[in-house]
């Protein structure tokens, strides 16, 4: 994706309508996904995760900007193209209670895509592919004409799973698949993702707030923060040296099973998420950054190589000894 904007315009108005503003959910991000890989994307809620989603999916259209893949800007696509193009990019979403439709069995849901690309034409062989599918992800076969009120949140999202993979994508996206779920069952859905993408050759988005998720299913990790990208680099370069005050922040608040690992120490944050339909000018973050200097207020910082193996879009970024006196690396 290049430079990728999603403005919801602000009306005023019953009968006459007329903009007086918009919420800039997603502004100007960009950013590479390479084949195999799992990229991760977090953020404070908000900060427009699932909006980028949407975007990269066409179920949004964008304001500006593009989405290529596999060379192909996708964002302009119509009609026979755009659905070929679906055929190859699948999204699991964040609920599994209303992502599901009640009215239909489970047999039904999973196997929709089939019938929508008009693959596995007759009914016996498109019911075999199906529960197929479910046994893939830990499913009883013989559960095939149940309807989803009779399963478990982890269950339900296992049926998603199952959907997602029914057309063979190359690029699957998981919009917080977990966070609908109680902690018991998290591991279940992360350690099945993380084998379906090993079984099937998946390039995968992952996109969280839960920091030490991210870390145990990412490659590379993005983070957001009103609307664009602060910080981006390979997992362990991002959480052993953040560079972003933002992304210290983050790192420092991650919960440790061994609270005197924790450093006394953490970067706490002042005030409260500014709206995104008046964001601060220049560097987003500098009205809350502990950091902050006048040339944050009045010139944006790009997003650039600090040396460390990130990108970072800081004027002044964060020390070795900074990571150090926040705890950061008791996030691991």
């Amino acid at each position: 994706m290049r430079a990728l904007v999603k403005h919801f315009p602000l009306t005023r108005g019953i009968i006459i309508q007329r903009k007086i503003g918009a919420v800039r959910a997603v502004d100007g991000v960009s950013l590479a996904v390479r084949r195999g890989e799992t990229l991760g994307i977090v953020g404070e809620t908000g900060c427009g995760k699932s909006t980028t989603a949407r975007l990269i999916m066409r179920l949004l259209e964008a304001s500006a900007g593009e989405v290529r893949f596999q060379g192909q800007d996708i964002t302009r696509l119509k009609g026979a193209p755009l659905k070929a193009v679906r055929r190859e990019m699948q999204m699991i979403f964040q609920d599994p209670y209303s992502s599901l439709n009640p009215r239909k069995t489970i047999g039904s849901i999973i196997g929709e895509p089939f019938v929508i690309h008009g693959l596995e034409r007759g009914q016996g062989e498109r019911k075999r592919a199906v529960q197929a599918l479910m046994e893939t992800v830990g499913l009883n076969p013989e559960h095939y004409n149940r309807y989803p009120h009779e399963f478990s949140g982890g269950q339900r999202q296992r049926i998603g799973v199952a959907r997602a993979l029914a057309l063979k994508p190359k690029l699957l996206i998981a919009d917080e698949p977990v966070s609908a779920l109680d902690v018991s069952i998290q591991a279940q859905v992360l350690n099945l993702l993380r084998d379906m993408q090993r079984r099937f050759g998946l390039t995968l988005i992952f996109i969280a707030h839960d920091l030490s998720v991210v870390r145990h299913m990412c490659d590379r990790v993005a983070v957001m923060y009103l609307g664009k990208i602060v910080e981006v680099g390979t997992g362990d370069a991002l959480y052993d040296f953040p560079r972003h005050p933002y992304t210290g922040a983050l790192l420092s608040a991650v919960p440790v099973a061994d609270p005197s690992a924790r450093r006394d120490e953490r970067r706490l944050l002042s005030g409260d998420v500014p709206s995104p339909a008046n964001p601060p000018k220049a560097c987003r973050f500098h009205t809350r950054c502990p950091k902050a200097q006048e040339l944050c207020a009045t010139q944006e910082p790009p997003l650039e190589d600090k040396g460390t193996g990130t990108r970072a879009a800081c004027h002044f970024p964060l020390t070795r000894e900074e990571v150090a006196e926040i705890g950061v690396r008791s996030a691991r």
